[in-house]
């Protein structure tokens, strides 16, 4: 085998599903339990930062469901969804429509003999538009439309499949939900109150939510009683023996030639402070050197500052070249801030950036900042009034920035 030829194993791409899937078995294990449940109590929230592996965990889930013996339909949702309700009503349909369409129903249809009309009765699938005409029929709002639907598609799910256990309505980026109570549409608030009405029937419908933090406090803003709604996995970073499977799996399961060595493996597993992304990137970044080196009789080494400059320009530099001078500044100050991986407040900011060479941020302005700081996805606000960052190791690539900013 050329060494050259080697395929790389590892996949940094968004989503891409890893080779191995290191160190989740607590949040599968609490994911099949949620799958037992005889009557639905608790619904899923998935969080987590950007980069720590919500998509990939996702894709697990369904496998995991599936042989459970459970349906699965999922979709990413974007901003648009949450305009109307009407809108959220068409894509939560379209949805369903994907495991109900082998479906047949019965449907009357007229023919015109004569004068007089004839009844005959055909079968039809349960697919989107035959979907969309019972909404349009039925009475009442947008949500009570939407339960009859639920309803009946449960209804015609159990005479046809009496197997299945129930259907899994799993959203991605599902913190783009949101109630405006400007233009009075409140799209979270009916997904959840639907939801909660039909499994107070025993439809066995879970509604699985994965998203960035932010989710959290927009549906208790929404309903309050969506903590007792919710089981929450919080997805952290890999612990550093999962971080070395991770790292030492794929090319395990390949019988690779080009092998990683302890301080390889200690830097990546440093560097990318066990956020799976980070793994993957450098892992692959690594793969690809060794096999240029090896091939030309060179010792392996890492060039490690030459790939986080890679890492930067891949994951950061997009986020970060969207930013005001002024937005840049405010996150320079607090990547300084002792507790700035952790969580901070407004006044935290406030007193630091007094200690530098910057016109020093008030108050008002550091909440107004804060609050297109979450727009962009860059911070995210927990429910405790409390700021941190939403993109993994966001400090320690604006320190490699070195912004003009100094200590007085």
């Amino acid at each position: 085998m050329e060494v050259l030829n080697l395929l790389n194993p590892y996949r940094p791409g968004a989503g891409h599903t890893p080779p191995y899937l290191a160190g989740r078995e607590q949040e599968i294990g609490n994911f099949v339990k949620l799958l037992d449940q005889q009557i639905i109590i608790k619904n899923c929230i998935l969080t987590g930062l950007r980069g720590v592996g919500k998509t990939v965990l996702l894709d697990e889930f369904k496998n995991v469901a599936i042989n459970e013996g459970w349906l699965w339909t999922s979709n990413e949702i974007s901003e648009s969804v949450s305009l109307t309700e009407e809108r959220l009503c068409y894509r939560i349909m379209a949805d369903l429509s994907i495991v109900t369409s082998g479906i047949s129903i019965k449907k009357i249809r007229e023919e015109p003999v004569g004068f007089t009309g004839k009844e005959t009765e055909i079968d039809i699938p349960l697919n989107f538009r035959n979907i969309e005409d019972l909404f349009d029929e039925a009475a009442g709002l947008e949500s009570d439309k939407l339960k009859y639907i639920l309803e009946y598609a449960w209804d015609q799910i159990k005479r046809n499949m009496p197997q299945v256990k129930g259907l899994i309505f799993a959203y991605d980026e599902a913190q783009s939900l949101y109630d405006d109570t400007k233009n009075k549409t409140f799209a979270l608030t009916m997904l959840l109150d639907v939801f909660q009405s039909i499994q107070r029937k025993k439809i066995p419908f879970m509604l699985l939510l994965s998203g960035l933090p932010t989710i959290q406090s927009r549906l208790v803003e929404s309903r309050t009683y969506t903590e007792r709604m919710f089981t929450i996995l919080f997805l952290h970073k890999l612990s550093d023996d999962a971080s070395r499977l991770a790292i030492l799996k794929p090319i395990e399961r390949e019988n690779c030639p080009i092998q990683f060595n302890k301080d390889s493996i200690d830097l990546i597993t440093h560097k990318s402070g066990g956020y799976p992304y980070f793994i993957q990137f450098l892992c692959k970044e690594t793969f690809d050197i060794f096999l240029q080196q090896n091939s030309a009789g060179q010792e392996l080494t890492v060039p490690i500052d030459s790939i986080m400059i890679k890492l930067d320009d891949d994951f950061f530099a997009g986020r970060w070249g969207i930013l005001t001078d002024r937005q840049r500044e405010l996150l320079s100050v607090i990547a300084h801030l002792e507790s700035c991986e952790e969580e901070f407040t407004v006044q935290e900011i406030v007193t630091e950036s007094k200690k530098y060479e910057i016109t020093a941020f008030s108050n008002s302005q550091v909440n107004q900042m804060l609050s297109s700081l979450i727009v962009t996805g860059l911070i995210f606000k927990n429910r405790f009034g409390k700021y941190s960052f939403a993109v993994p190791q966001l400090n320690e690539f604006i320190l490699r920035q070195n912004i003009a900013i100094s200590k007085l």
